[in-house]
């Protein structure tokens, strides 16, 4: 039996195609900026083929375009937004003047944490890397205004209920401490919002900083704060989910980043 092409929304096919986003896709669909055979069509769920070529945008065609895949050391109190309603300052801060094109981030850091956020135009890839149980585990170094114990260590992996949330850490160790303060190393294999920050607060720990410093087994490195690069196609290949445990798993915990982190 002959198999029928798969067909997708025309603004879902815009934002596979790394044009724009999937809601800036429906926007150009509806505003008529969009033909398809010559003809404007304003319906954002139009079917049309994946390998379309007669497809328009502004009168362009609607070709894929390459997609870019990056990694950014996000600076403190930057949103990871593309357009912040409050006028705060973004994390597209970092790549003005770059002539990128379209890109999103891949997941997010709230404006306190700071570290390694990836950013792509492969909408695909993305969902693959923030889908929590696929994607890659986290790990981040975080300094708090206590010195944890072995109990509370232990208890950040046996978690706690939140709002209705399960919270819980894959492992969590000690990097070094003071007096009164300490350097965690904490790897995340589930992502929830303000996980580690909500999860220390049950135990009346604050966070005073919080750096994200590995993807799996991407480091952020020395890559300068406020810094970008392009990812290499074999650290996009060991992120991708289909890689199995080696882009999961995230391996042995990462120490090497955190003197670079001292020194910001």
């Amino acid at each position: 039996m002959r198999q029928t092409p798969a067909r997708y929304g025309l603004a879902r096919l815009l934002s596979k195609r790394g044009l724009c986003s999937r809601s800036e896709a429906e926007r150009r669909v509806r505003d008529g900026r969009v033909r398809v055979a010559g003809r404007v069509v304003r319906d954002p769920e139009y079917p049309v083929l994946l390998d379309a070529a007669n497809i328009e945008v502004d009168g362009a065609p609607a070709k894929a375009a390459e997609h870019r895949y990056l990694m950014l050391n996000k600076p403190r109190g930057l949103v990871t937004t593309a357009h912040d309603e409050r006028g705060r300052d973004t994390v597209y801060r970092c790549f003005e003047d770059a002539g990128l094109g379209w890109i999103a981030p891949v997941g997010r850091l709230d404006k306190a944490s700071e570290g390694l956020l990836l950013f792509s135009s492969d909408p695909v890839w993305a969902a693959g890397i923030a889908d929590p149980a696929r994607g890659p585990s986290k790990t981040y170094h975080v300094q708090v205004d206590a010195v944890p114990d072995d109990a509370l260590l232990s208890a950040l992996h046996s978690g706690i209920e939140d709002e209705g949330e399960w919270l819980r850490v894959a492992s969590a160790r000690m990097l070094r401490s003071g007096e009164r303060t300490a350097w965690l190393e904490i790897l995340l294999d589930e992502g929830r919002n303000r996980q580690i920050r909500r999860l220390l607060a049950a135990f009346d720990v604050d966070v005073r900083r919080l750096v994200r410093v590995a993807i799996g087994r991407l480091e952020l490195g020395e890559l300068a704060k406020g810094a970008w690069r392009d990812l290499t196609v074999e650290e996009i290949a060991a992120l991708t989910p289909a890689a199995g445990a080696g882009a999961a798993g995230g391996g042995q915990p990462l120490t090497r980043a955190v003197k670079a982190q001292d020194r910001g």
